[in-house]
């Protein structure tokens, strides 16, 4: 399955052993992971060095990864925590992993392993906010339809863990962060809110996008990015001069996995890249049209997309991203025969209620708009009501794969076969 082969080309296991440094000679080797594959990539990056002779005395660390994400380890204590929203558990995992940086010496190798996710998993709130502020902020950004780039800028300006914050805490030990990319352009500044690394953003670009998207943001929080002493540190800082990160998957990689799983399947694959952006809705619309061009060409091709689409929420309804776009492609599409489409999200969960069990996308072909009309549905309502959860799993058409232990962002595919 074309999906699959996406999934299975991003998964820690195929691309994470052959990046891990070499242990400190005489230090410690602090072990720190957050994300939704930081169960997977703490299993096998602690296995790695125990089973290379590392003495377990000679390895702490903590990983942390969205509930229900949790792997088992066998030295690295492994929690869980909120996604999207964070939680209690996300306060205790950063307070924990800025304890354990900080109790680094120059000896020592602070090892930290990010994955998407990792922004709501390490959550240390900045100056009087607190956990409830922090939570109705983030779901203030999720409901603005602003990308995650432009979230993370604000973020970092109200976190002590964010925006190279963790690497302030780590100096002076050596710093090596191998990082599975979920975002457009892989810009390691965005992935997790870059906690290990310098951010070029400014407190005047947060400032524009609270205005931008209107955001009603708690007092704690207006205060912070009013005060320019809450800026983060740039590059050229001292702290980042023992500091080395590598992303050792990226979104590029899982879509070339399935344009060549397409090509073998006998389609010709259309690669619209693994960076698109933009309401999904408007996104859906647009490879409709290209869909009907190649099938009105009589061309057996399969439309390939990776990239983060947003959702600006309108309505009381259920959904994700890849929902949405879903039921926005079968909508433009009208039932048109001989065409095919899945949406879905590579981590295994899409948007929906933050829990580990809801599903990753949707599928959608031909008999779509004429199944949901037999049970009463009205696609265009559904689509309004942002109710595209709702609308599938009357269907039966969710796109169900439980977590995948990875994330490197959304993969769409549209069969055409005429």
């Amino acid at each position: 399955m074309i999906f699959d082969a996406a999934v299975d080309r991003a998964r820690p296991s195929g691309c994470l052993p052959a990046h891990l440094p070499e242990p400190p000679r005489n230090g410690r080797l602090i072990l720190l992971a957050a994300g939704k594959a930081a169960g997977s990539m703490t299993a096998l990056a602690e296995a790695h060095y125990l089973d290379s002779g590392l003495s377990p005395e000679r390895l702490v660390g903590h990983a942390v990864a969205r509930h229900g994400y949790e792997t088992a380890t066998r030295h690295v204590p492994m929690v869980a925590a909120g996604h999207p929203v964070p939680d209690e558990g996300s306060i205790r995992s950063a307070e924990r992993a800025l304890e354990l940086a900080r109790s680094a010496s120059a000896d020592d190798l602070v090892l930290v392993l990010l994955s998407g996710g990792g922004s709501a998993n390490w959550v240390a709130p900045a100056g009087d906010l607190t956990l409830a502020e922090k939570q109705a902020v983030n779901k203030a950004l999720l409901r603005s339809g602003a990308p995650i780039g432009e979230m993370n800028i604000v973020r970092k300006r109200l976190s002590r863990i964010k925006g190279g914050r963790l690497a302030l805490a780590a100096a002076p030990a050596r710093l090596v962060t191998l990082a599975i990319s979920d975002v457009p352009g892989d810009e390691p500044t965005v992935i997790a809110s870059g906690p290990t690394v310098p951010d070029p953003s400014s407190m005047a670009d947060a400032r524009t996008i609270v205005a931008r998207y209107g955001l009603d943001l708690p007092p704690a929080a207006r205060a912070l990015l009013a005060d320019d002493a809450s800026e983060t540190p740039k590059p050229g800082d001292p702290a980042f001069v023992r500091s080395v990160f590598q992303i050792i998957a990226r979104p590029q990689d899982a879509i070339a996995a399935a344009v060549a799983n397409a090509r073998d399947a006998g389609y010709e694959p259309i690669d619209l890249g693994a960076d698109l952006e933009g309401e999904a809705r408007e996104v859906a619309a647009d490879h409709a049209a290209l869909a009907l061009r190649l099938k009105a060409e009589a061309r057996r091709a399969a439309i390939i997309s990776g990239g983060e689409l947003t959702v600006t929420l309108r309505g009381k309804g259920r959904g994700g991203p890849n929902q949405e776009y879903a039921l926005a492609l079968a909508i433009a599409l009208g039932g048109e025969p001989g065409i095919v489409a899945l949406s879905g999200d590579t981590d295994g969960t899409d948007g929906g209620g933050g829990e580990a069990t809801d599903p990753a996308g949707a599928v959608i072909d031909a008999t779509t708009l004429a199944r949901a009309a037999e049970r009463g549905l009205v696609p265009a309502q559904s689509l309004a009501d942002n109710d595209s959860t709702g609308f599938f799993e009357a269907i039966g058409d969710l796109l169900r794969t439980g977590p995948t232990l990875t994330n490197v962002n959304d993969c769409r595919v549209i069969l055409i076969d005429p």
